[in-house]
């Protein structure tokens, strides 16, 4: 019963929250649930089911940390070697970065230069993550090698080149090859081509009082391996069954169990209760820990939550920029009836207004800015797009405006959202030496005082 109760619990957000479409997936123990439900395109009406494919973006980061992790028992790579030491002509605007960076600074989102690097079109060829890499020579270095964890997209693709330098092979050769063939996930792609052969989802937009197909599709091969697999919730099952399993599929091992303790495990913290392991993210406010990732591209949007002690996995894929919403409210909902895990909410303080004022004022990223105000005892925190992906010459959308959100404190410089579209998430002030301001974490993104 509970999973005609989750169906019905996602058709009444996809109907609030505007979402044309959403497949979901339920493991627990041996028992497995799969769904599909809305259409793939506003504009061409398919109906969704659980075959139907769906960009699962940066989800794909936990594929390039477990690939990693094969490639670290073969003696292929190290976690702590330079990354010249595979790419002896690597190279940021920092030369201490340039020099000293590893693969475990590139898996925990540590390397401290510009994250959302997303150059102009590089094209669809086997050499296309190498020129990434290549255009990375003018990315800016923002906080100290080692220092600040802040979302790193560049990072993956500079790790998915180096997979590429040690193996001799394409990036995309390689996934399939390693982890995508051994774990018999037969329906997952990267590639556009091997995609439009079957039914697949398109992102979504709202403007208005519709949702409008978002374009372009593709984010481009180039930044593969920060985001580029697409699949449905069947084979993501198999996935999440993998990383809840002891390294073995069909009795081949593929990982050995300490591969994946160390995987799992928690390297570098960022919030009283979240740190980010080996590329998942984990989460400890909750009796049960879970870890997992989410993903976003141009207008599709997805979650994949994994808790290892209850063999238990939710995976929820949407075809629009408002899944960001549906997918942590559904994954609770699940959590508490599939589980009886419940997932508490912060507990907001009223800070006095005298304090509020040093948090006031514009925060910039790459893709973003932030405007903060105070108010009743905590924030007003409005965001402007600035364009930017999946490619630098996109503009900002046309009709978007601030929405402000309130933001509420629940701890010294720790902030969470009280409101949608961004309830639950959570933000951090970060302070220099000196004891001032020196960051705004939103979106995992740092975010420097204008």
């Amino acid at each position: 019963m509970e999973h005609e109760s989750l169906v019905e619990e996602i058709k009444g957000s996809m109907s609030e929250l505007n979402v044309p479409g959403v497949a979901v997936g339920i493991m627990h123990g041996e028992e497995t649930f799969t769904a599909g439900l809305g259409v793939t395109s506003v504009d061409h009406t398919l109906p969704v089911d659980d075959s139907t494919l769906f960009q699962i973006g940066s989800i794909t980061k936990t594929f390039v940390g477990t690939l990693a992790m094969r490639l670290v028992e073969t003696g292929k790579i190290e976690l702590d070697a330079p990354i010249r030491s595979y790419l002896p002509g690597f190279r940021v605007q920092d030369e201490g970065a340039s020099e000293g960076a590893t693969m475990r600074h590139l898996l925990t989102h540590t390397a401290g230069w510009v994250g959302d690097w997303f150059p102009e079109d590089l094209g669809h060829g086997d050499d296309a993550v190498a020129r990434y890499v290549e255009s990375m020579a003018e990315t800016p270095q923002l906080t100290p090698l080692g220092e600040v964890l802040s979302y790193n997209n560049a990072g993956f693709n500079v790790a998915g080149r180096v997979f590429e330098a040690v193996l001799g092979k394409s990036f995309t050769e390689i996934i399939q090859e390693m982890i995508l063939d051994p774990l018999e996930m037969s329906h997952t792609y990267l590639l556009p081509w091997d995609v439009m052969t079957h039914r697949f989802a398109v992102g979504h937009s709202a403007e208005g009082d519709r949702p409008t197909v978002a374009r372009p599709w593709s984010i481009g091969r180039a930044s593969g391996p920060a985001g580029g697999i697409v699949t449905n919730v069947r084979d993501m099952l198999k996935y999440a069954r993998f990383h809840l399993g002891d390294g073995t599929l069909n009795g081949e091992r593929i990982l050995e169990r300490e591969s994946l303790r160390i995987l799992h495990t928690p390297q570098v913290k960022y919030s009283p209760n979240n740190s980010v392991a080996l590329t998942f993210w984990v989460d400890d406010r909750r009796d049960a820990r879970t870890m997992g990732h989410g993903g976003g591209t141009v207008g599709q949007t997805s979650l994949l939550t994994i808790v290892p002690d209850r063999d238990f996995s939710i995976i929820l894929v949407t075809n629009s920029g408002n899944g960001g919403q549906l997918n942590p409210r559904v994954t609770n909902w699940a959590l508490e009836h599939y589980l009886g895990v419940e997932t508490p909410e912060p507990k907001v303080i009223e800070m006095p207004e005298e304090r509020l004022a040093e948090y006031e004022g514009g925060y910039g990223a790459a893709l973003s800015a932030l405007d903060v105000e105070s108010g009743d005892g905590g924030l007003v925190i409005s965001r402007r797009s600035l364009g930017g992906f999946p490619t630098r010459d996109v503009p900002p959308p046309k009709a978007e405006s601030p929405q402000p959100v309130r933001y509420g404190f629940y701890g010294e410089d720790d902030i969470v959202g009280l409101e949608a579209p961004s309830k639950g998430n959570l933000g951090q002030f970060l302070r220099g030496p000196d004891g001032s301001i020196a960051w705004l974490r939103l979106g995992l993104r740092i975010h420097r005082p204008l």
